[in-house]
Parts: C-alpha cells; structure tokens; sequence
C-alpha cells in the first residue's frame, strides 16, 4: 500500500523517471494492471504518450477475471487502462494459483528496466524485484528515493 503522504511525490518521481527512461530510446512499457503502483505508472506512461506517440503501453494481465474482487471505483480505473492500452496480454482465463507469478515472470521476461515501488522484502512486487535482478536487469525502486 502506497502512504497517500507519497503519492504526489511518487506521480512526479515516475513522470521525471519515465521521461528520462524515453530520452535514453526506450518507448515500450509493461505493466501488470494491478491495483495500486501499477495504475499509478500506467497512468504516467499514458501521460507521457499524449506528447510522445511513439510511446506504448502493453498490460499483461494475470487473468481476464483479475478485478473480479475490486471495488467499483478501482473497476472503473482498470477499464480505462484496458481501453488506452496499445496492447494487452492475457496469461489465462480464469485466476489460479500461481497465475501472479506467471505474470511477473511474463513482465520480466520481456523487460530491459524494472521500476517498481518496493518498501518490504516479503511481497509480489519484491519476488518480480528478485527475479528481475536475477535475469540482470536494471532495477528502479522509487520507494528508496522517497524515503
């Protein structure tokens, strides 16, 4: 969970990474379209692409049903993202045991950079982390530079 004290200073941090991240070339951006930082850097993606066409955004979705248990509003946000997105991939029809992992492994697998939000070691995010690391990419973790 994001402090709401941070998510201003997260939404700046995100748009000053991923507009440095597009002057160094890269203009593809995955993402897991879950709750929470991943809509959040969606939406920065998004933002940058209104100046920068070029710039994608490709959601690689667990499962169909992944907002089955969402509030409405959360819902809501997730349609939008469903319909800007250039591009969605979905791992599997139904939710399953292992079906998160299977989507952060899909992330990783077809990433150069992770940026991420991570403040605890015991999480989804931080085994995507892990892995990332492991296949030698750079990681971001705009976590440590709000602290």
């Amino acid at each position: 969970m994001i402090p709401a004290a941070d998510l201003h200073r997260l939404t700046l941090k995100l748009d000053e990474t991923i507009a440095r991240l597009i002057s160094q070339g890269i203009v593809y951006y995955g993402n897991g379209a879950a709750r929470g930082f991943d809509t959040i850097a969606a939406a920065a993606v998004l933002r940058q692409r209104e100046h920068n066409p070029a710039i994608k955004l490709i959601l690689a979705l667990p499962c169909r049903d992944q907002d089955a248990r969402w509030p409405e509003a959360d819902k809501l946000k997730y349609r939008r993202l469903l319909n800007a997105a250039d591009k969605v991939v979905c791992l599997s029809e139904r939710y399953h045991d292992g079906v998160m992992a299977a989507r952060n492994q899909h992330l990783v697998n077809h990433s150069g950079i992770c940026v991420a939000y991570m403040t605890h070691g015991r999480s989804g995010t931080s085994m995507t982390v892990r892995l990332a690391r492991e296949q030698g990419l750079t990681v971001i973790n705009l976590a440590e530079s709000l602290s």
